[in-house]
């Protein structure tokens, strides 16, 4: 028998990823309305509002004529309707979540200012959408819709007025400014209210015709706060206020208003009861927030996505074009095609952009989906409450207590997952007493309230500095107004993403509480043990580094929600954020990590279905999955970096010498160490065993902390530096597709 050598092909990226590949990785490969949509949305942002940032409309705050025909423009192509219902004007039926992340992705992959006034009118809306009363939603949604063929009308244009002149409401919610008092109150007919509102920073302000403004009760007959709808045409005070002098987001309207007005008390939004002569509103302003913001925040996230991915292209184009017009290089060399793509070092923090913009994504439109499906099961759980009494608040907490215990039952009798990446929230016989739909409601809820927070801090705040790391890939390019892709005003842009709708120490704040739920806590155990079949399967996407990050930062939790300081003082309370925060911001790299490996094996499964798709995709999968290793151990070293920080940092270090810190290592000292740290002896004797050991036996924890189990820290911290194997070798892959990929001539955008 003669054997004959074969040569191993390797399949590289051949192009950017388009929409076929976005498609599956973001779950709307099956879904025609959205795939129109998408390209409805961008030829508004590749054409008209590329148009005016490269004609320098981002260099007035003021809102001119230019920008106000944007407005049109979003009507025009069906952005405006997204929002809406079809019986109110719309054209999408059920949850709209991932419409609109997908519209504000578009957008803002040319500039967020375009995706902000887009999403603003969505903003003020939502308060009547989410918790206003039918006549509420029937009046004010149909009138914002688009005009339709035949009808001769103006849409109506709506501000959200929660933020107020500084000391009041912004970062703190509950510190309102804007009162609600009775202005005239005969018998028999509805109540007068006077509204005296003055706002901060609201979008929309420039040609909003009503807004939805938080306020606070300044008379006894009026119970709490409350939201309120004031119109332009009420009785008194619609200041639209100046225009604020901000940096960044110019192509939207953003004014410092102020309200004195008088309205009807059918303007509260949800409506109202009057109990012993007081008009208690239905819904503080604080649950109205909540509601809303749990939803917007996650389009927020996407902007920055956004640009992270916009990105990539035109630090390619850079790169390989840096040197063409010098004389050594000649076309076909080297120098001449590949630019400053021939340093390892450009490539390699491009993977880095790119990785992040992928993970950002990844989790942004999971978010974006959980919430697509909670939407009506919340509905549904609403009214099985109301029909045995519930109406809401203590209540309803108290009944969902009981559900979310059987629900931990159940996720721990059955697997979490029918297949990866999607939640079986189908209860078992052991919930044949409780109403199925309040058990799927309880476990998506759970992870909703975690999504949320992390994909608004993850995206926005990291993904500023990674916006940073691009635009330093462009050279001096990178800071002017002619920059391809925008990419200065992107970053610029990104800062107050950060800070949009709550800055990072508001996320930070809620995560720190919602990660600690039981029922997300039984979920992401099950999380870990996703991650390690996976790693079996498929280890080139790095799932065994993140299955052990997941493993040590559950870890660290549940060792510092039990461990005091070295002064006996607990570690694990929301007033120690030095303790909470960083937790919570290892947890987002996490989850992150997580989805975009979700993503990868999405395409692998259902690549192969689109001969678009299927053509390319051994090189695409190949270069996806190395993205997900580079990324994983980055995730990898800030959970355990994090972590380490938390387990160790909180001991006193033993007493120093002259020799320093490494004289607690001799043999000779460690006698006198154990009467200080019980048990430290034999742990430091076996410390160096750990390089070598086989994973075994229990590594030991170092002289320099007090022994109480964090030996099993130690196996954690040393297994996952272990998984890092391979992690560097994939970066020099995708780094090596990057010089290789094609690439457009030129941008498609302006147009």
């Amino acid at each position: 028998m003669t054997l004959v050598a074969t040569e191993h092909k390797t399949e590289y990226l051949r192009a950017l990823p388009g929409d076929d590949v976005r498609q599956i990785l973001w779950r709307f490969a099956d879904r025609y309305d959205l795939q129109m949509l998408v390209q409805s949305v961008r030829a508004v942002a590749r054409g008209p509002v590329a148009r005016l940032v490269a004609q320098g409309a981002r260099n007035t705050h003021e809102w001119t004529a230019e920008k106000q025909a944007l407005i049109q423009a979003f009507d025009d192509s069906g952005i405006t309707g997204v929002f809406m219902e079809p019986g109110q004007g719309g054209f999408l039926e059920g949850p709209k979540n991932l419409a609109l992340a997908l519209v504000a992705f578009e957008l803002a992959w040319v500039d967020a200012g375009a995706a902000t006034g887009s999403l603003a009118g969505c903003l003020a809306l939502s308060p009547i959408h989410e918790r206003g009363t039918g006549e509420q939603r029937a009046y004010y949604m149909t009138r914002c819709a688009p005009a339709q063929p035949g009808e001769d009308r103006k849409p109506w244009r709506g501000a959200f007025c929660l933020t107020e002149p500084i000391p009041y409401v912004g970062v703190e919610t509950g510190m309102l400014g804007g009162k609600v008092r009775v202005a005239e109150w005969k018998e028999g007919e509805e109540p007068q209210l006077q509204v005296d509102k003055r706002g901060r920073f609201i979008t929309n302000m420039g040609f909003a015709n009503f807004v939805t403004a938080a306020v606070e009760s300044d008379d006894p007959r009026i119970k709490g706060t409350c939201m309120v709808i004031l119109e332009e045409g009420d009785e008194g005070t619609f200041d639209r206020g100046t225009p604020t002098r901000k940096l960044v987001h110019q192509l939207s309207s953003t004014r410092d208003p102020i309200f004195s007005l008088r309205v009807p008390a059918s303007r509260i939004i949800g409506g109202y009861s009057i109990k012993d002569g007081v008009i208690v509103p239905r819904y503080s302003h604080g649950e109205i927030i909540e509601a809303v913001f749990r939803r917007t925040r996650v389009t927020v996230a996407i902007m920055t996505s956004a640009k992270l991915l916009s990105a990539v292209e035109p630090v390619i184009r850079y790169g390989r074009g840096r040197f063409r017009g010098g004389s050594i290089a000649n076309p076909g060399s080297p120098r001449y095609e590949l630019g400053l793509q021939l340093k390892q070092d450009v490539v390699h923090r491009l993977v880095d952009v790119w990785a992040a913009g992928e993970a950002s994504a990844a989790l942004g439109f999971e978010a974006a989906r959980v919430f697509d499906q909670l939407d009506p099961l919340e509905k549904e759980k609403a009214e099985i409450l109301a029909g045995r009494g519930i109406t809401g608040g203590m209540a309803a907490m108290r009944a969902m207590r009981a559900v979310q215990k059987e629900a931990i039952e159940s996720l721990h009798t059955t697997p979490t997952h029918s297949r990866f990446g999607e939640p079986n929230t189908q209860p078992t016989r052991a919930l044949a007493s409780l109403t199925p739909v309040l058990v799927q409601y309880a476990i998506l809820d759970s992870v909703a309230n975690v999504l949320c927070p992390a994909c608004k801090l993850w995206n926005t705040g990291h993904g500023a500095r990674m916006m940073r790391e691009a635009v330093s890939l462009m050279g001096g390019y990178g800071i002017t107004e002619d920059c391809p892709g925008f990419l200065g005003h992107k970053w610029m842009d990104s800062q107050l993403e950060a800070t949009y709708e709550g800055p990072e120490a508001v996320q930070r704040r809620q995560l720190s509480v919602t990660m600690t739920d039981d029922l997300f806590l039984a979920q992401f155990q099950q999380w870990i043990r996703e991650m390690r079949i996976i790693a079996g399967d498929h280890p080139g996407t790095g799932a065994c580094a993140l299955a052990t990050a997941m493993q040590m930062w559950l870890w660290t939790l549940h060792h510092l929600q039990k461990s005091t300081d070295a002064d006996g003082t607990k570690l694990y309370q929301g007033s120690r954020q030095g303790v909470t925060f960083p937790l919570a911001d290892a947890l987002c790299w996490l989850l992150s990590a997580r989805c975009q490996i979700l993503d990868v094996l999405e395409l692998e499964k259902k690549g192969p279905e689109n001969p678009t798709v299927a053509e390319g995709l051994p090189g695409t999968l190949a270069f996806l999955t190395d993205l997900c290793h580079v990324q994983a151990a980055r995730a990898a070293g800030e959970v355990g970096r994090a972590c380490a920080e938390l387990v160790f940092g909180y001991n006193r270090h033993p007493a120093w010498d002259s020799e320093g810190c490494g004289t607690c290592y001799q043999a000779e000292d460690l006698e006198a160490l154990e009467s200080v740290i019980p048990g430290i002896a034999s742990l430091a004797r076996g410390y160096a065993d750990v390089i070598e050991s086989d994973g075994s036996h229990p590594p030991k924890a170092g002289p320099c902390a007090r022994f109480d189990g964090l030996d099993q820290f130690s196996r954690l911290r040393v297994r996952m530096d272990g998984c890092l194997t391979g992690s560097q070798l994939a970066k020099d892959r995708a780094a090596e597709a990057l010089t290789k990929v094609m690439i457009p001539e030129a941008l498609d955008y302006p147009v």
